[in-house]
């Protein structure tokens, strides 16, 4: 079946083309030749993989297990991993449940902070348009190293969930994205495997937690500025899929790109195909849609359901595949990772238990053997990625694939489009060079269509974050806006 309304032109093919000559989308990997740069290694996605155990009780960094953890909290002097001479710091991104609200610190050696997902997102502009929820910039990266007093270089760094859901998996992904975008190595860095109401009985006790946090001493004196390594590639712009989308709703398999979609089907589709679960509609008999895994809608033109952050249009960039994050994840363990096993075939393109795998544009599933290609490199994006990172998360610690994240994700992507906001005013002019709509399927909102903060539409690239990111690390000066700031679109977080 093909259902799709594809939107591209001869104007549309010759923006891509311009796009894909504008600088900014490709990597290197050795060192900058540049003073005071020449001091920064500049990372490629590839060499910022780590692959996990296939037991992740084995993994010292990356995914680690409750047994571990517990392990080196009770013990950390003598049981922490080689290269590690600092401190234990636990990020919990929220309170467990009752009886298991914070992992147990000793005060000395080992602290559990609470730290929610909003300490490490920011409002930035790429240049052309505002968007919330980006990496946070250097300043703030630094204000969060002093609350916490963290020592980048030294310490181990472990992001946990507290409660486990969906929305904690996403926020502990967010800690760990932009400790790994600032440099921080892998080896002090972890993301402790489920929810504390899983952990209490599942290698630890009710003795391992107590009621309250740690309390943030803000004493911390390092700068972000001290790591000496660019992971800046882990961020995808808006320029950067522009680049490497093909010319067809399709999926290409030789092109040493593999696009994810981690969002729902029925926002990827636009409604035009669900999920089972996905579509809460009902038929004249009161039946609910899908009694298989993939079905048409009950009311097809009903596709607004499936819009997020008033946004101008719902679809997904051309030649994209997708496969919803919650498959990542068993919701019955805490909201764990899946063994590696099941996340390696999913990605290989084999279905799960549930009929479930990657679908491309014309909503079929695509195959074994037809999803990640050897050698790809996987650009993840959901509305505003967060569920991206856990797709991320899944590809690049635990199965090792090169990954770039597609920051500002949909809530950016629809944006970019020469379609009237609510306020009788197109968000980007016809001729700008970024109206992401030509290389897209989608369709248009019909409801209220919110206003874009645009900083410039015809912007010769769209990296200033990535720009004003690399200049903070050298103390080099460098134009364009890439801090924080007001506006832009409204906060949705995925939800869960």
């Amino acid at each position: 079946m093909d259902m799709r309304k594809m939107r591209l032109s001869a104007v549309g093919l010759g923006v891509l083309a311009m796009v894909a000559g504008l600088g900014g989308c490709g990597g290197g990997g050795g060192s900058d030749t540049s003073s005071p740069a020449s001091q920064i290694t500049v990372n490629t996605p590839a060499s910022i993989t780590q692959v996990s155990a296939s037991d992740y009780n084995d993994n010292v960094n990356g995914l680690i297990t409750a047994e571990t953890l517990k392990r080196w909290k009770d013990d950390w002097a003598n049981e922490r991993p080689a290269g590690i001479t600092g401190k234990l710091i636990i990020l919990q991104a929220s309170a467990g449940p009752a009886g298991a609200e914070y992992v147990k610190p000793d005060g000395t050696s080992v602290f559990t902070y609470l730290s929610p997902s909003s300490e490490w997102i920011q409002t930035r502009s790429n240049g052309v348009i505002e968007t919330q929820s980006m990496v946070p910039d250097g300043a703030t990266m630094d204000a969060l190293f002093k609350k916490y007093n963290i020592d980048p270089a030294k310490d181990m760094i472990v992001a946990a969930m507290g409660t486990g859901s969906t929305g904690n998996a996403m926020a502990q992904g967010r800690i760990w994205y932009a400790l790994r975008y600032w440099g921080v190595d892998k080896k002090n860095l972890a993301i402790l495997n489920g929810g504390n109401q899983w952990l209490n009985g599942n290698g630890m006790a009710g003795g391992d937690f107590q009621a309250t946090a740690s309390t943030a001493p803000n004493s911390g004196s390092i700068s972000v500025k001290s790591l000496k390594v660019d992971n800046t590639q882990l961020q995808a712009t808006v320029q950067d899929v522009m680049a490497v989308l093909p010319g067809t709703d399709t999926n290409v398999k030789n092109d040493g790109v593999f696009i994810w979609d981690a969002r729902s089907l029925a926002q990827f589709a636009s409604g035009e195909m669900v999920e089972s679960g996905e579509d809460t509609n009902t038929d004249v008999a009161g039946n609910q849609a899908c009694a298989t895994a993939y079905c048409a809608p009950v009311n097809p033109n009903n596709y607004m359901q499936f819009f997020q952050n008033s946004g101008s249009r719902q679809g997904h960039p051309r030649g994209t595949l997708q496969l919803q994050y919650t498959h990542m994840l068993d919701s019955t363990k805490g909201f764990a990772y899946r063994p590696k096993a099941e996340l390696e075939a999913m990605l290989n393109g084999d279905t799960n238990a549930l009929g479930v795998g990657f679908v491309d544009g014309s909503y079929n599933l695509v195959g074994t053997g037809n999803a990640y290609q050897p050698g790809d490199t996987i650009y993840v994006y959901c509305e505003t990625t967060f569920r991206a990172m856990i797709t991320g998360v899944a590809s690049t610690v635990i199965l090792g694939k090169p990954v770039r994240f597609y920051d500002g994700a949909m809530v950016e992507w629809n944006s970019l489009s020469h379609i009237l906001d609510s306020n009788g005013n197109y968000i980007l002019p016809a001729d700008s060079p970024w109206r992401t709509d030509l290389v897209s399927f989608f369709k248009p909102s019909t409801g209220t269509v919110a206003p874009r903060t645009i900083v410039d539409p015809y912007a010769t690239n769209t990296n200033a974050i990535v720009n004003a990111d690399k200049a903070y690390k050298t103390g080099e000066s460098v134009g364009g806006g890439g801090g924080g700031g007001g506006g832009g679109a409204p906060s949705n977080p995925c939800g869960g």
